[in-house]
């Protein structure tokens, strides 16, 4: 799968641009402030539906503007994908399948499979559990539309049950049967969805450490686990425990939507026992072994996006990864970087085909 043509309309700092992309390497280079990521934001834009970097669709909209468009023409399995990706003030957003609008935003993910590796990929280590559930659930909604579809019932039951304890601790009432309803359907759905996390965990830790090892040339012992307290015992009974406390809180407590991603190096938490390099190389293996699940999963080879990456490691580190991309294993690949001449040497290790945007 592959990106042809990328053409942009009042989308960031773009009052229109067209690009036309090599199938295999595509750079673009030129100082901060002209646009490079926000290029690589809307290939993303074209996956997801969404912004990498802003998930606040209308500042996406160029200053002044009143609208924006992003359409790319894919080839996906010798046939082509064309996908519209629109939203004007005051409306929805609208993505087009082949000139066909979804019905709901959430049918398109994992038609365009994509992985990105950016600076700001270091909030998987530095804030909260939020950022590496979005993760997991990244990972897999890509390849399995039933997940995001329960996810997406889970998050709403949620509210609904929030909804309620606030409505208890307003009017000073209480009401057993209706906040049954509500935990048996979160009980249905966060099962569901716990057994899938602890299963991508399961299959992806094999794939993350081998890739770390590769990328640091270390011995260091890395790993992942997944912390949930339905580990613990079933969902129905942890809400049943904690309804007092929910109560109190006038939130659910309890659920999948507190579960984390515990990142370790040698049995200790990356973010305070791991160097900077460390820290650099275990996300960067995070994002490859993302790559590679998600490639096994949905049958053919995403998108990479590198976000000036190059710019934030050291040369043997670079060299590790333009080693990795260098292989048959990786397909099209999108690289920003400020610095013209080091991309172009960077991009001709690769040895393949390339094209370099100035901006």
């Amino acid at each position: 799968m592959f990106l042809k043509r990328l053409s942009l309309i009042n989308y960031k700092n773009f009052d229109s641009q067209i690009f036309e992309f090599d199938s295999k390497t595509n750079c673009f280079v030129g100082p901060n402030g002209v646009g490079k990521t926000n290029a690589l934001d809307a290939i993303y834009h074209l996956s997801f539906g969404k912004g990498y970097f802003n998930p606040v669709a209308t500042q996406n909209i160029k200053h002044e503007e009143e609208f924006f468009v992003i359409e790319g023409e894919f080839e996906k399995f010798n046939r082509e994908e064309k996908i519209v990706c629109s939203l004007k003030k005051g409306l929805k957003k609208i993505i087009k399948r082949n000139g066909k609008a979804y019905e709901r935003l959430s049918d398109h993910i994992g038609l365009l499979p994509l992985v990105i590796i950016s600076p700001a990929d270091r909030d998987l280590i530095t804030e909260g559990s939020e950022t590496r559930r979005k993760f997991i659930d990244g990972v897999i909604s890509q390849s399995d539309k039933d997940y995001l579809q329960t996810l997406i019932k889970y998050n709403k039951v949620l509210l609904q049950r929030n909804s309620l304890l606030k409505y208890f601790v307003a009017n000073h009432t209480f009401d057993a049967t209706t906040l049954a309803i509500y935990d048996e359907q979160l009980h249905t759905h966060g099962t569901e969805i716990f057994k899938k996390r602890l299963g991508f965990i399961e299959a992806f830790i094999p794939i993350f450490k081998e890739q770390y090892t590769v990328i640091s040339g270390g011995n260091e012992e890395v790993t992942l686990s997944y912390d949930s307290k339905l580990l613990d015992g079933d969902l129905l009974g942890l809400l049943a425990q904690n309804i007092e406390k929910d109560r109190i809180l006038q939130y659910t407590s309890v659920g999948i939507h507190k579960d984390d991603l515990s990142l370790q190096i040698a049995n200790h938490p990356i973010k305070k026992f791991g160097s900077q390099g460390q820290q650099k190389s275990f996300l960067i293996a995070l994002k490859f072994a993302q790559f590679h699940f998600i490639k096994e999963q949905a049958k053919t080879t995403p998108i990479l996006l590198l976000d000036d990456i190059f710019d934030k490691l050291d040369e043997s580190r670079v060299a590790q990864i333009v080693g990795m991309v260098e292989n048959e294993n990786f397909g099209q690949i999108f690289i920003s970087d400020t610095h013209a001449e080091r991309t172009e040497e960077i991009v001709k290790n690769i040895h393949q085909s390339y094209k370099i945007f100035k901006l």
